[in-house]
């Protein structure tokens, strides 16, 4: 389930950021393919990132 409330966000965040700086660009167009394609990419950068990341608490040493 996270994982698609993962893609859920990161897919409206995406469109979002990319609408807006096509709006933002002189002639700049909003193309919904290439920024579905991005928020597949960012999916995927998230969750490997999260895989990465320990979930385990550092123990110190004195």
């Amino acid at each position: 389930m996270k994982y698609i409330f993962t893609f859920i966000w990161t897919f409206a965040l995406t469109h979002m950021v990319m609408y807006v700086t096509s709006a933002m660009v002189e002639g700049g167009e909003y193309v919904f393919s290439t920024a579905s394609i991005l928020a597949v990419a960012i999916t995927i950068l998230i969750l490997l990132v999260a895989a990465i990341i320990p979930n385990e608490p550092v123990q110190e040493h004195h």
